[in-house]
């Protein structure tokens, strides 16, 4: 009996291995062609589907937000040299793909490795795919950038499209750091949801208001460098970029200069206090104008003689020729080399793609007194808005620029002391003299230092300048203890009006929306003053 039982035993060992045997027969021989032809389709198409891109995130107080992030989702492709009745391949996929015959056939004989035929089918289109049964041609899922967020924060964070053979990102962080998405790595921005959302909501309800063509809001904080909101607009749905216009994908805030008029009087005060050549107690004369020896002739904005001025004044009351004389006093080699110190020479360094240089050349060589006088207050020089926050930062921070950064958990950076401290204060309280007097910007509780800016658009076509203006404004608060520096910018609002009338405003609604978002102690119970000089902040 136990022989009988062993020898059923080896029968059913043997049986099985058998069965297992044929099995494999059937799969490597008999079947073997047909997987074998399945796995080459495949495997050109393995980078592509299966290597999953990075996320990239913003923040949220104390918790991050994916901005992009990949969902699977069918695509339609070919591989050319599996394909083997050309013509039935042609005569098949042309309708279900609604394409040309001739292109599809250019496509079937191109010899690639792969081609994606349809990133976004149908469901229709999938099924016939898969009916048709075509050899060389299949249906499979693949990652799909999404961006959960759609227009917000659209210039940062950039979007992904097809490259030759493979996605390639495009524009922002999608572009700056892919290489390192495309291994998988997640990036972290610094940019806050809730301020971007805030400072969209405000610029284009000021673009809509006054009908300016388009503009840029910045939040940064002035000890670290980091940039808390980006805002341009015109903007574009980053899940729908292809309907977009090309030229609203660059990103203005570092791709375009402007000249920032009257800001600059801030940067031409600290020059004068840092060197020595004045104090913000200085005097000069002020006739209303100022005439060179080549006739040429310089005036205030209000066409109006301030008579003797202080230094103090010329930023309250905005007054181009006391910035002109301030600009003589420094000298303009010095000058220059502020200018240079501030960074308005060289790129900031913020990593984001095609960041370019301000423009200050025409100070570096020999050139009309006028050329100087009105590079005192903000003409005939040309910076991005993100050069100009950063400077006024600089200013915030005790003298100190810093690069401005974008990536969470970047170690603040000093670039290089501009300023010293002291120099630092005094332009400091001059700017919160000027928003005191003028009120217009003052946040009830709060110290607010700020200058504004309207600078006329350079007509590039008959040279001089055109009826239309830019908007500006830059503050920080709390003055005393600056927390974020917030920059606006307008461009072209309709009937030209004066700053005061339109980002001053603004930036006092986004501050006090600041303030609270942070909860930032006041550090001012001084009561409320009424103002007293409407025009230092309405230029």
């Amino acid at each position: 009996m136990p022989r009988f039982r062993f020898f059923i035993l080896i029968i059913a060992v043997l049986g099985a291995y058998g069965a297992l045997f044929l099995n494999l027969y059937q799969l490597q021989i008999e079947k073997g062609e047909h997987y074998a032809a399945k796995a080459k389709i495949q495997n050109p198409l393995a980078a592509l589907f299966e290597n999953h891109r990075g996320n990239i995130f913003i923040q949220d107080r104390d918790k991050s937000v994916p901005a992009a992030l990949n969902k699977q989702a069918p695509v339609i492709y070919a591989v050319p040299k599996e394909i083997e009745d050309l013509d039935t391949a042609v005569e098949n996929m042309a309708p279900i793909l609604n394409a040309e015959p001739e292109e599809l056939r250019k496509i079937f004989t191109s010899g690639a490795s792969y081609k994606i035929l349809n990133r976004e089918p149908t469901e229709g289109q999938i099924k016939k795919t898969k009916e048709a049964n075509i050899r060389g041609v299949a249906v499979n899922d693949q990652d799909k950038r999404h961006y959960p967020l759609n227009n917000l924060a659209a210039h940062i964070v950039g979007f992904v499209a097809p490259g030759e053979d493979k996605i390639i990102g495009r524009y922002g962080i999608e572009n700056y750091y892919d290489d390192l998405l495309v291994t998988g790595q997640n990036i972290n921005l610094t940019i806050d949801r809730s301020l971007q959302a805030e400072a969209e909501r405000v610029l284009k309800e000021l673009i809509q208001k006054h009908s300016a063509s388009g503009g840029t809001i910045i939040i940064q904080e002035p000890k670290t460098g980091k940039i808390l909101a980006l805002v341009n607009t015109p903007d574009f749905n980053l899940n729908n970029y292809s309907s977009a216009k090309i030229e609203h994908f660059s990103n203005p805030a570092i791709q375009a200069i402007y000249e920032p008029g009257s800001i600059f009087k801030v940067i031409t005060m600290a020059a004068g206090i840092d060197s020595g050549a004045f104090t913000p107690d200085t005097t000069f004369y002020d006739t209303g104008q100022i005439t060179f020896k080549d006739g040429k002739i310089i005036r205030n904005w209000d066409k109006k003689a301030n008579g003797t001025v202080s230094m103090t004044n010329v930023i309250e009351r905005s007054i181009n020729t006391g910035a002109a004389f301030a600009e003589k006093k420094i000298g303009h080699k010095k000058f220059y080399s502020y200018l240079v110190k501030f960074g308005f020479n060289e790129p900031t360094g913020i990593t984001l793609p095609g960041e370019i240089n301000g423009n200050i050349k025409n100070l570096e060589r020999v050139v009309a007194e006028i050329d100087f006088a009105s590079a005192s207050f903000g003409q005939s020089v040309a910076v991005t808005p993100l050069q100009v926050i950063n400077a006024i930062s600089a200013i915030a921070n005790d003298g100190k620029l810093m690069r401005p950064l974008i990536i969470e958990g970047d170690p603040a950076q000093e670039i290089r002391q501009v300023v010293s401290p002291e120099a630092a204060k005094k332009v400091t309280a001059m700017m919160i003299s000027a928003v005191r007097k003028a009120a217009l910007a003052q946040v009830p509780k709060y110290t607010v230092a700020g200058k504004t800016g309207t600078a006329q658009i350079p007509d590039l076509k008959h040279g001089g300048y055109t009826e239309d203006v830019i908007n500006g404004y830059v503050g920080f608060v709390p003055a005393t203890d600056p927390r974020f520096t917030i920059l606006l910018k307008l461009d072209r609002p309709a009937g030209a009006p004066l700053s005061g009338q339109t980002v001053v405003p603004a930036f006092r609604q986004l501050a006090q929306f600041v303030l609270n978002y942070y909860n930032i102690p006041p550090d001012d119970l001084t009561p409320a003053q009424t103002p007293t000089d409407t025009g230092s902040l309405n230029y």
